[in-house]
């Protein structure tokens, strides 16, 4: 297990125009990629990851990506 100086939370969230018009629009794959690679190149590593569902407007559900970072 690697130690840490120093943590650091980034979530990243599904689009809302895609969960209304569609019922749901995915994860943005290509921003949680970009996300990753800026973070890396600063030292950063995920340590955790979690997927979060939570209520958007009422009637639909939006997932999230929590990420936990480390260097």
């Amino acid at each position: 297990m690697a130690n840490f100086n120093e943590y650091k939370v980034v979530s990243i969230v599904e689009g809302g125009c895609g969960t209304i018009l569609l019922g749901s629009s995915g994860l943005p794959l290509q921003r949680l990629e970009a996300e990753l690679n800026r973070y890396a190149q600063d030292g950063w590593q995920v340590v955790f990851q979690v997927i979060e569902k939570k209520r958007f407007m009422l009637f639909w559900q939006r997932e999230a990506v929590i990420l936990t970072l480390g260097r």
